[in-house]
């Protein structure tokens, strides 16, 4: 495509670097143009429409009253989504659960993330997974970044993509953390695609697991065959026809894939990358495989292992994501509030096991998931090892119920009404020496915004006297 100048754009102000997402926002001018969701990104996305495509007749649509700019239209309300069919384009917000999917809907759907790849894929490294994600992106970019300082970091991590695109030079690498729902609706997929893994997640917007897997898997669905595709061994046939070269990774004692995470080692190409005790700020055997999957994907940007060891020894933690609260009246507190199934709170226990688990904090939104992992693994684990289980409405109740009909010890049960009351009670029962875990296994909406701001009543709660 031919490149334009600032001349060529009749006067627009618009930079060398937003000229890919100009050419692709272009058939939008003139049309009826509806941001369905005016959260952070779907403002984002009203900003970009507004400089790139004046020409367009813009709409918001979205549940709760908003304040718009002028010359723009808004629909609110419980039928914010009546007459979709009515706009040309629709730019869909991950947040927002389509009511209407008719083909009818379907083919004016578009969002942020699609526009954003059709513009820039070829730069960017997309990741994804029920688990680990956010912890895999974070350090991929820390690390690339130490070694490339031209690296962006956006996406479902809390960077609206369209925030960064004027920062995207030619030569720029973009980590961009994708969600499924970012990912559901989209028909192109990034240069370097990440799935880490597959766990039974989201039901209450997919409703079945195969739904919400088939939204992951969109990551790899369109690559090209020059494009790099890493994914779990579990997934990788899960694609038939992917083209992109592929790199499996699993972690096993005895793993056989192309990235092979065996104990505290890293097997790639033939060559081993030692993770000494003390070597990383992160915590528990989950993180080694995040660790492994970064170190795979910096690897093909010609990071060494010199310069990815001295990066990862001063990459901190994430919030809520087993971080360390701090240690009052002799118990130490954890926040893993980012955790909602059950696998990450096993994975949380057992990272845990050698500072002895004296409570866990289990519970929230239910939806609908199997619960009987969780529940098996707690009926073989040490009687002290955790030593209470403090239930919260409405999946905790349900664990602890099932718990109870298998004959689990009920005088290590606390059902409570809620987040308060727990850390309460954690705080009467936790023995000194002990770690007080927050790993809900469960999502927090109904009870909390988002597992941020869970995770900050928890620790408010914990330090308050």
């Amino acid at each position: 495509m031919q490149e334009m100048n600032r001349d060529q754009l009749a006067g627009k102000e618009i930079s060398k670097n937003l000229l890919p997402l100009y050419h692709v926002m272009q058939p939008m001018e003139g049309k009826n143009v509806l941001i369905l969701g005016y959260g952070r990104e779907g403002q984002a996305t009203l900003s970009m429409l507004q400089k790139l495509v004046p020409g367009a007749r813009l709409t918001v649509a979205d549940i709760r009253e908003q304040k718009l700019p002028e010359g723009v239209a808004g629909v609110f309300g419980a039928g914010y989504q009546d007459g979709l069919t009515g706009y040309d384009v629709i730019i869909k917000s991950p947040g927002i659960v389509l009511t209407d999917k008719s083909p009818a809907v379907l083919e004016r759907v578009t969002s942020q993330t699609e526009l954003f790849l059709r513009a820039y894929r070829k730069q960017v490294i997309g990741i994804t997974g029920t688990k680990g994600k956010s912890t895999t992106t974070a350090l991929t970019w820390h690390i690339l970044k130490s070694v490339r300082p031209d690296t962006l970091l956006m996406g479902n991590i809390g960077i609206a993509a369209f925030l960064q695109a004027e920062a995207v030079g030619p030569d720029t690498l973009i980590v961009y953390e994708l969600s499924c729902h970012q990912l559901e609706y989209i028909s192109v997929s990034p240069h370097v695609a990440v799935l880490l893994n597959l766990f039974e997640e989201h039901l209450d917007h997919y409703g079945t697991k195969e739904a919400y897997f088939n939204a992951k898997r969109n990551i790899c669905r369109f690559q090209d065959a020059d494009d790099l595709y890493f994914c779990n061994i579990l997934q990788k046939d899960d694609v038939p026809s992917a083209k992109a070269r592929r790199i499996t990774m699993q972690q096993a004692p005895d793993a056989v894939a192309d990235l092979s995470v065996i104990g505290r080692e890293v097997h790639i190409d033939g060559h081993i990358l030692p993770l000494p005790e003390g070597c990383t700020r992160l915590a528990g055997e989950h993180n080694l495989y995040n660790i492994g999957a970064a170190y795979g994907i910096c690897r093909q940007f010609g990071v060494t292992d010199d310069q990815f060891m001295a990066a990862l020894s001063d990459f901190d933690p994430l919030p809520h994501r087993l971080q360390r609260v701090g240690t009052f009246d002799g118990v130490t507190y954890y926040d893993d509030s980012i955790s909602t199934a059950c696998e990450t709170a096993i994975g949380a226990m057992k990272a845990l096991a050698a500072e002895g688990v004296g409570s866990i904090l289990l519970g929230g939104m239910d939806r609908g998931i199997d619960y009987t992992s969780l529940v098996e693994f707690l009926m073989q684990a040490p009687a002290d090892n955790p030593a209470y289980l403090i239930l919260m409405p409405d999946s905790g109740i349900r664990v602890g119920e099932m718990l109870l009909e298998k004959g689990f010890d009920r005088s290590r049960l606390i059902f409570t009404d809620g987040l308060e009351q727990a850390v309460q009670q954690a705080k009467l029962v936790t023995p000194k020496g002990k770690v007080c875990l927050l790993s809900p296994a469960a999502a927090s909406y109904g009870f909390f915004k988002n597992f941020e701001e869970r995770g900050e009543a928890f620790q408010r709660y914990v330090t308050q006297k």
